[in-house]
């Protein structure tokens, strides 16, 4: 059996489809200003969003999961498979997390550090979860098709999306949106120097920008200012203010405002009880309150509700949630198809031992790449002048 399993399709049907001083002085903090340590709940609820992608990507969807199993998920997890279906707004609860992270990062941070902290972050596990799938994927015993070798060294840039070559990753056309949100990031706050008006500002115009964007229907502006995801990146935005100064109400404006349109595009993207022919049906209900679940657990963490969350595993799981995002669904698909077929163990223990395998392997990739390759990139690029 040969498949070509990275295509340029809708993104979200292959998807779940996961932070020196400041070049100029910041406005003085408000006295309830808390910034606190490491979140170690943020790092909890990270992995949570990656398993929820996981879940969808086993055994909430049809299409190349099913050529793993050997039949439909649905046939799998008769019961199970309506819940997995949700797990893709997992991408939606990362996009929160982001919006708040990297408000976070750039905060007291001149552009060079910043950039140097986002390419670092994300470039040493991506390039090897490239080659790793690349060279998985040609081996004579597995039966997915790779993509060809100028499409694989494409997508060593990051670029494939935007260009239109084959994917290597099937995830990573949320990297695309990630990086979009960065640069705008970059260029509107930190370049000029974070404040607490600037970022609301920021926030004001990319939501404004984002519905004018959704009205024009012009490919460019769709690009730019992402109004599908947008509400999601500038929610999480607000909700580090709120962290900052819980009494903030325009945040809390931020906020509100970004979660009514986020589950907006949510509801209108992932709603399919009308479709006879879908593979699960999600309500609106459930829907909304997935998205409810992914403000209302960042909005804990900002207020602080969550710091008695403080053991040190959480931030081990917070290291593999990136590396696992990037490698769990296409080799997760060749372990399942190992286990479930060469093996014949039973779809539960299949699945139990592919999510163990691939926090596994994240764990390697973290260890033996993130460590040493992160620090040593980041330390070259802050030395660009």
């Amino acid at each position: 059996m040969t498949e070509t399993v990275v295509t340029t399709q809708n993104p979200r049907s292959a998807k779940a489809a996961p932070a020196s001083a400041a070049d100029t002085p910041t406005a003085p903090a408000p006295p309830e200003k808390r910034t606190g340590g490491r979140l170690r709940a943020l790092d909890g609820l990270r992995l949570v969003a990656a398993l929820m992608v996981a879940l969808y990507h086993y055994g909430g969807r049809d299409g190349f999961v099913s050529q793993a199993w050997g039949t439909s998920p649905k046939e799998q997890f008769p019961t199970l498979h309506t819940p997995f279906a949700y797990g893709c707004l997992g991408v939606e609860i990362f996009f929160v997390i982001s919006g708040f992270v990297i408000c976070m990062s750039g905060w007291g941070r001149p552009l060079r550090s910043f950039f140097a902290s986002r390419v670092s972050r994300l470039m040493p596990a991506y390039w090897a979860a490239v080659v790793l799938v690349t060279v998985v994927f040609a081996l004579p015993a597995v039966v997915y098709e790779t993509v060809s070798p100028s499409d694989a060294l494409v997508n060593l840039t990051l670029l494939q999306e935007p260009l239109g070559v084959d994917r290597v990753l099937g995830v990573d056309w949320t990297l695309w949106a990630e990086i979009r949100f960065y640069a705008l990031f970059a260029l509107l706050v930190v370049l000029p120097g974070v404040s607490r008006r600037r970022v609301l500002l920021f926030c004001a115009c990319w939501t404004m920008g984002a519905a004018i964007a959704q009205g024009a229907r012009q490919p460019l502006l769709d690009i730019v200012l992402m109004p599908q995801y947008a509400p999601f990146f500038i929610g999480g935005i607000g909700l580090y203010l709120v962290h900052r100064d819980r009494k903030d109400a325009l945040a809390w404006g931020v906020v509100g405002v970004n979660f009514l349109i986020g589950q907006h595009y949510a509801v209108s993207d992932l709603w399919n009880a009308t479709d006879p022919n879908a593979f699960a049906h999600r309500t609106s209900f459930g829907i909304i309150a997935v998205v409810a679940f992914g403000f209302l657990a960042v909005a804990a963490i900002a207020l602080g509700w969550l710091d008695w969350a403080n053991w040190r595993w959480l931030t081990v799981a917070g290291a593999l949630t990136y590396p696992f995002y990037l490698v769990h669904e296409h080799l997760g698909w060749v372990v399942i198809r190992t286990l479930h077929h060469g093996l014949h163990l039973p779809s539960s223990v299949t699945f139990t031992g592919t999510i163990t395998g691939m926090l596994l392997l994240a764990w390697l990739l973290h260890r033996f790449v993130e460590d040493p390759l992160t620090p040593r990139l980041r330390k070259a690029l802050n030395q660009i002048r």
